[in-house]
């Protein structure tokens, strides 16, 4: 019988997966990963608005467990996590917009979980994410609503013949089903996890500072011509194609174009400003073989965009250019730009800086 460490979370998502796993034969292992992302706020929130990983999720993913006789760990990533709300703090104070999830799944749940699988034993590790893994492919989920491939394009190519998400073939609602039909009723209709799971609270700003003093600094917010037009408190508040909170009047619609850590500046400037013909990413992560020509393709450049036609030249340096077909606007540095081909992942890398022209 084949081996399976499933990475147990307490939500719907990773309960069900259990239950299909011990459906289709397999060993099934059950991990929490304890972050302590949530012990200052006590853990005693059960709302409509959820991160993940608090004492409640740890205690509803034992109760599942337990129901289906799975073998239940929870292990410390504590220290681990940790350095990701440091990436998280160190980006903003470089003017760029992070992505922990990412760097999450990268760093922690498929670096960490494969090392706790081979330990014991495991053929393979599987997680609650809406993604299919086939032949050694990472696809697209099934539900478009819920397809989570974007997040999970960083995960190394030498671990996806061991990956398995068994809830990438269905839908939500399908799975909420599959929960209730198995009596887990405490989680079936258990809220999505919304929030960046440190920043249950919404304002990234309070973390952020705590790890960053300086970033608290004062600055200006300019046109690109450089009429100030008003001052800010730190650039950590500001992303890319931001509108809202700007402090600006003038009675027109204005977008932050770019953020200049260097001197705390916040450049605005008209929506079509925001169009970019292309980018530049770095530390490219390919899951196929890295093309030496030009590689025609679909690319992501945010969790909710849909994905435009783009043409990809990887770089020496282990980064890429990126073509679009159609200028995107917003493109945002410190954010990921993932490569698909129809429902294939092919890679993705950390965008750099929007090209224009």
């Amino acid at each position: 019988m084949p081996r399976v460490v499933l990475a147990m979370s307490g939500g719907v998502d990773s309960s069900a997966s259990a239950v299909l796993l011990k459906r289709q034969g397999y060993d099934v292992v059950g991990l929490f990963m304890r972050t302590g992302a949530h012990s200052h706020e006590g853990d005693t929130r059960r709302d409509n608005k959820k991160g993940c990983c608090s004492a409640i999720d740890a205690g509803d993913a034992r109760r599942v467990a337990d129901k289906l006789d799975v073998p239940f760990y929870a292990l410390d990533f504590e220290a681990e996590f940790g350095q990701i709300i440091d990436y998280f703090a160190a980006e903003y104070a470089r003017g760029r917009t992070p992505n922990p999830c990412v760097v999450c799944n990268n760093w922690l749940k498929f670096g960490q979980l494969w090392a706790f699988g081979q330990k014991l034993g495991a053929d393979f590790i599987a997680t609650g994410h809406y993604a299919r893994a086939k032949d050694g492919e990472l696809h697209t989920g099934v539900d478009g609503e819920k397809d989570q491939s974007y997040v999970l394009h960083g995960i190394k190519r030498t671990v996806l013949p061991h990956l398995l998400f068994p809830v990438g073939g269905y839908t939500k609602p399908e799975i909420r089903a599959i929960a209730r039909e198995a009596g887990l009723l405490s989680v079936a209709e258990k809220p999505d996890s919304v929030e960046i799971c440190f920043v249950p609270s919404g304002n990234h700003t309070d973390v952020v500072r705590a790890r960053r003093p300086e970033v608290a600094a004062a600055g200006t917010i300019v046109e690109r011509d450089g009429t100030v037009l008003g001052e800010h408190d730190g650039i950590d508040r500001f992303t890319i194609g931001q509108r809202k909170g700007l402090g600006v009047g003038g009675g027109r619609k204005r977008f932050v174009l770019e953020l200049l850590p260097e001197t705390n500046t916040v450049v605005v400037g008209d929506e079509d400003a925001l169009l970019a013909s292309g980018l530049r990413a770095s530390e490219v992560n390919w899951l196929i073989d890295a093309p030496v020509a030009p590689l025609t393709c679909t690319a992501k450049i945010r969790y909710r965009h849909a994905g435009v036609p783009a043409t990809v030249t990887a770089t020496p340096d282990g980064g890429a250019e990126v073509r679009f077909d159609t200028p995107q606007p917003a493109v945002t540095p410190g954010q990921a730009v993932a490569f698909y081909a129809g429902t294939r992942v092919l890679g993705g890398g950390w965008i750099n800086k929007a090209a224009s022209g």
